[in-house]
């Protein structure tokens, strides 16, 4: 499961992907048309800053907004800066690998192999879709620059694991 704070990410951000590119948005509008916390928000938008999701500009017409455009920001990367590692077993992490302590030998460990071609699909998936992708689908569409290529992770999956 993924935290309410990266819910009240996706929401900010979403927001912040369907402005004009360039255009800085103040937290308080933020909050307010995505029902986030302004004190929340505040921390969540400091750590996307920290990742390089998001800028910060000061000043009367500051605030907000995206580094890149909505299609060069993956879901995974998201859930990453958010949440931290996103696999379920430490010893199947592409960013954190570490060896599991109560593990003996991996290449025979039934709790990985459970895990393992879950965790690769579901990677294909948070890697593989955008920002821009994920607003498309929900109905808002994502401004000019922002084009997503357009085969969909959702789609090429099934092909991949049939």
């Amino acid at each position: 499961m993924i935290s309410q704070k990266a819910k009240y990410a996706f929401k900010a951000l979403a927001h912040l992907a369907g402005v004009e590119p360039g255009t800085s948005v103040q937290i308080e509008e933020i909050a307010s048309k995505t029902a986030v916390p302004r004190k929340f928000l505040e921390h969540i938008l400091l750590d996307l800053k920290r990742n390089g999701v998001v800028a910060s500009r000061r000043g009367r017409s500051g605030g907000y907004l995206l580094i890149k455009p909505p299609a060069e920001i993956t879901i995974g990367q998201i859930l990453r800066a958010i949440d931290g590692p996103i696999a379920p077993l430490p010893c199947i992490s592409r960013t954190a690998y570490r060896r599991c302590s109560d593990c003996s030998d991996e290449t025979t460990c039934v709790v990985r192999k459970l895990f393992a071609d879950t965790y690769a699909a579901t990677l294909l998936l948070l890697d593989g879709t955008t920002l821009a992708e994920a607003i498309r689908d929900r109905g808002t569409a994502p401004s000019a620059e922002s084009n997503a290529p357009a085969a969909s992770p959702r789609e090429t999956i099934p092909a991949l694991l049939g």
